[in-house]
């Protein structure tokens, strides 16, 4: 079920760019189904669901800073929810038609590894609900 991460008609650059080789060498295999090619983790399994300290969320496969502390917020889902990222150039959005439904992907900006999925039915003051998977993401406690 997993979709292919970057197609033929995919020419974003991506400031880390590395071999399929080199991703499944550096991620879990967990994290290189979901960054690499779109999987999604099984809800309620991710440590990061749960993590409620001050601090910043990266992404896994590049340390890229992603999300706060700040905008993360208890969806009931199973995976970390966020209504905003940390700034409009940390996160790409892209259509997925898999599944055959229109959802909205969110991908890193600098590596391009798939993150999770945008629904709008997330709380003030967006109204945004970005679900992402815990395995794409580290967390580094600190400022927000």
């Amino acid at each position: 079920m997993f979709g292919l991460w970057k197609t033929a008609a995919d020419t974003t650059k991506y400031r880390v760019e590395k071999t399929d080789a080199q991703w499944r060498a550096q991620l879990s295999g967990n994290a290189y189904q979901v960054l690499r090619h779109e999987g999604t983790e099984r809800p309620f399994t991710s440590p990061l669901n749960d993590e409620h300290r001050t601090g910043i969320f990266k992404c896994a496969g590049c340390d890229w800073p992603v999300f706060s502390s700040k905008t993360k917020f208890d969806s009931g889902t199973g995976w970390p929810s966020f209504w905003a990222p940390l700034n409009p150039q940390a996160v790409l959005k892209r259509t997925d038609t898999s599944l055959m439904m229109v959802r909205t992907e969110i991908h890193c900006a600098n590596c391009g590894g798939h993150l999770g999925h945008l629904f709008d039915d997330g709380p003030r003051p967006t109204g945004l609900r970005y679900c992402m998977n815990g395995v794409a993401m580290g967390f580094q406690p600190g400022a927000a």
